[in-house]
Formats: structure tokens, C-alpha cells, sequence
């Protein structure tokens, strides 16, 4: 789980949390430790655990007292009362096959906790680029609204010397007024998004959450194992659940074997009077010695017949999974390398927007300038810085899947 943790760590570490931006590693540390989930199957693989000790008896000794109401006369004396004691004794190795197949089961259980941590670490990540790129983009749009506030008053200027109308001033203002709006959903977004990941860590809704302040595609990808899926821990589970069902046949067999039984009876004598001989009211102690043989066995057979089906059920749950995980692996490969070419497409669109730009401002120096130009590069220039935070964000949510199923 350490290595886990240690590979999860180093996808934040390749960039540089900035100001007072909390390290990825630290928040799935404390969810880890706090998330009620994980807790949950920590709790349920100990009670699992603790049945180990439950089969670990053998059945209940059986006491038996009987009076005689009407007393048998033998030689020696008339039988009084009649005291009895007797122990069944599973056969040799049935209470060690019990344990072991508790503990197979305790072993699958156990799979269920690796299981969420990968899947909780793997949350925990998207989450928090999830907020990453919610704050990114809140950030952009603040820096458009001040790009069109210093346009406008070039164009108030160009109003009051004729080489604009008030037409455009409007638009300008228009427009910030739809970046705003956009920016105030978003910050509701992120308000949404911080619950969800206060909920991860399992700690108060309105903490806040502070993320790095920028984020870069690194120049080459890590190295992807795919060999590692097939001992994922959704399929090790598979795997323990099948050793289990073996231990649970062979807990059958013993079980389809005789048990044997070792008994004493005492039986109290009262002596005959008025005689004398050297066995006069001796009391009768007998050992006794029990067999219990499963003749009708129809029931172990249907056991038997029963967990070779769950084998072959497993298996092909397995199977399944294996299909499933497979592709979901391949999906996240691909798309993370369409958010690279995506990023590099949109880093080039946004240094030609940026040149169209610079052509704009120059031309206000001739007093040529025309606002719809620049509202249309505007316009253009977020979009496409929107689309590059997107493609960070989709390659680093996609390294985490990848992740969660390689390691």
C-alpha cells in the first residue's frame, strides 16, 4: 500500500505546488485514515477474522441424568438413578479445514479493503484535479474581464475622438458581463466540488481546499506496465474467493466423515438388604465408545456439485472483470494521449490568437481599431485557454485511472 501511495504521490510532484497549495499525498494520507468507507471493511474483515476462533470447538458435551421410577431389580441391588456424560468428536483435521477456509474467506475480505483504498486514493486525485482546473479556469476569466475593462476604456477613448461608437462600449460591457456570470458559476461548481471532496476525507464541508496554482502536461509519459492488470487487486479478489471455495470443499469432505464418540454411564445401586455377599449394592460405571456415520450423504454431494459451480461462476466473473478493467485501461491510454495533442493544439492557437492580438493594439496606434475584431479574438483566446485547461486536466484524470489499474 506504501508503493501505491509512493506512485499516486509522484503524478503531483510533477509540478511544483506553489503558495499554500496542499500536497496530494497529505490529503490521501487523511483520507485514508478518515474515510468511514475504508473503515467499514477494516471492521468487516475483523469480524471475519475473529470466526476463526468460533470453529475452532468442538460440539457440546452432553450430560444426561435419569431417575428410575420404578426401580430395576439386578443381583447386586436395585438400580436407583442413572448419571451419563458423552462427547462427539469431529473427524481428524475437520476443525482445521474449518479454520483454514474462515480464513480464506478472511483473505477475500481483505482484497475489499485494497480495493477501496485504490479506488479512494484514485478519487481523491480526480477530485482535486477537478478543482484544479475549476480554479484555473475562474482565473482565466477574471484575467479576460481585465483584458475587456482596459478595452473598454480604450473605446470610451475612441468615443470621445470619434473613432468609436458607444455601440461598442456596450459590448464590451456585455461581455464582461457574460465572463462574469460564467466565472459565477463556476465558483458554485467548485463550492459543489469541495463538498464532494470534504466528504473523501470525511471531514467538514466547509473546509476549504487549496490546490496548486498551475498545472503543465510533463514531456514524457510514464511507463505503463500492462502486464501489472492481471494482478489487480478486483481480480487477486477473484482469486481468493476461488481458494475459498476449495478450502470449503475440502471442509466438506471432512465433514462427510464419521464422527466418533466417547461416553461414560454410571448407574447408582442401592444394596439388598438382609444380604451379604461381596457385590451387594456395587455400582455400575460403563465407558461407551459411538460412531455417527453419514449414510444418507446425498446432502455432501449436492456441496460438492455446488462449489465446482462457483468455480466455474468465478471464473468467469473474472473473466469479465479482466474484459472490463482491459478496456477501460486502453480508453484512458488513448485519451490521454488526445489531451496531449489537444493541449499542443490549443498552446498553438493561443500564441497565434496572442499575435492577432498584438496586431489589434497596434492598430489602435493608427486609429484603425474595430471591437468586433477584438471581441471575436477575445472571444477566441478563451475558448481556447479553456480547451488547454481541459487537456491538463483530462491527462492528469486519466493518469489516474491508468494508475488505479496498472498498480
Amino acid at each position: 500500500m506504501k508503493h501505491i501511495k509512493t506512485v499516486f504521490f509522484l503524478l503531483s510532484i510533477l509540478f511544483c505546488l506553489k503558495g499554500n497549495a496542499q500536497q496530494l499525498e497529505t490529503l490521501i494520507d487523511e483520507a485514508l485514515e478518515n474515510n468511514p468507507e475504508i473503515q467499514k471493511f477494516e471492521l468487516q474483515y475483523k469480524r471475519v477474522s475473529e470466526k476463526v476462533n468460533e470453529v475452532n470447538t468442538i460440539p457440546n458435551t452432553e450430560f444426561g441424568v435419569g431417575y428410575f421410577v420404578s426401580e430395576p431389580e439386578t443381583r447386586t441391588g436395585a438400580q436407583r438413578f442413572k448419571v451419563s456424560a458423552k462427547q462427539m468428536l469431529p473427524w481428524f483435521g475437520t476443525i482445521t479445514s474449518r479454520e483454514d477456509y474462515v480464513t480464506s474467506l478472511a483473505d477475500a475480505k481483505y482484497e475489499d479493503i485494497v480495493i477501496a483504498k485504490h479506488k479512494l486514493m484514485a478519487s481523491v486525485s480526480q477530485s482535486y484535479y477537478n478543482l484544479y482546473a475549476n480554479q484555473a479556469k475562474q482565473q482565466v476569466l477574471t484575467d479576460n474581464i481585465k483584458l475587456l475593462e482596459t478595452y473598454e476604456t480604450i473605446a470610451l477613448t475612441s468615443v470621445e475622438v470619434g473613432k468609436a461608437s458607444a455601440v461598442d462600449v456596450l459590448r464590451l460591457q456585455m461581455r464582461q458581463n457574460d465572463l462574469q456570470q460564467l466565472k459565477d458559476v463556476l465558483q458554485q461548481q467548485f463550492l459543489a466540488e469541495q463538498t464532494n471532496f470534504n466528504n473523501l476525507l470525511n471531514r467538514d464541508n466547509t473546509i476549504e481546499v487549496s490546490v496548486v496554482d498551475s498545472l503543465t502536461i510533463p514531456i514524457e509519459d510514464f511507463e505503463i506496465n500492462t502486464e501489472s492488470l492481471s494482478i489487480h487487486p478486483e481480480l487477486v479478489k477473484f482469486d481468493k474467493l476461488y481458494q475459498s471455495v476449495e478450502k470449503s470443499e475440502l471442509l466438506n469432505q471432512k465433514e462427510s466423515s464419521p464422527m466418533i464418540g466417547f461416553g461414560l454411564d454410571y448407574i447408582n445401586v442401592e444394596e439388598r438388604p438382609d444380604m451379604d455377599f461381596s457385590d451387594n449394592g456395587k455400582d455400575i460405571v460403563m465407558p461407551m465408545v459411538s460412531v455417527s456415520i453419514p449414510i444418507f450423504n446425498k446432502k455432501y454431494k449436492s456441496i460438492s456439485k455446488q462449489n465446482e459451480l462457483e468455480q466455474q461462476e468465478i471464473l468467469s466473473q473474472k473473466q469479465e472483470r479482466l474484459n472490463i478493467l482491459e478496456t477501460l485501461l486502453s480508453k484512458a491510454i488513448n485519451e490521454r494521449i488526445s489531451a496531449r495533442i489537444s493541449y499542443a493544439t490549443q498552446t498553438k492557437n493561443l500564441k497565434q490568437a496572442k499575435d492577432a492580438e498584438d496586431i489589434l493594439i497596434k492598430s489602435y496606434e493608427t486609429g484603425t481599431i474595430n471591437f468586433n475584431d477584438v471581441l471575436d479574438i477575445q472571444e477566441l483566446q478563451l475558448k481556447f485557454q479553456m480547451n488547454q485547461i481541459e487537456s491538463i486536466k483530462t491527462y492528469y484524470v486519466q493518469s489516474v485511472i491508468i494508475n488505479y489499474l496498472i498498480q
